[in-house]
């Protein structure tokens, strides 16, 4: 029986889990083999809860690389390849909305 203090992760569609590198603060996603990417492309892309319960339990034992992980809905085009499927996401792919500081 699960304990009603756990969380039911709900899923809407393909998932992915993203995180911010701990080092320089660089959007990363996580891997089928368990580590960062900055490349969407390459994160581990699950359809389940359990799925996604792994992959957040993986990355919260990798709290001294990443930090703030959590999952984000994917769209994946015919080739298997994931794409942000939310403003949030396509934004942080592409990174900042605005010029930095001393950026050209």
């Amino acid at each position: 029986m699960t304990s009603p203090l756990q969380k039911k992760l709900k899923i809407h569609g393909p998932t992915v889990v993203t995180a911010n590198r701990l080092a320089d603060g660089v959007v990363v996603w996580l891997t089928a083999a368990g580590g960062w990417s900055q490349s969407l492309a390459e994160a581990s892309v699950v359809h389940t809860p359990e799925e996604v319960q792994h992959l957040l339990d993986v990355a919260h034992q990798d709290e001294n690389t990443a930090v703030g992980a959590y999952m984000a809905t994917v769209g994946v085009d015919a080739a298997g390849v994931p794409h942000p499927a939310t403003m949030r996401e396509k934004i942080r792919v592409a990174g900042p909305t605005i010029a930095m500081p001393g950026v050209s």
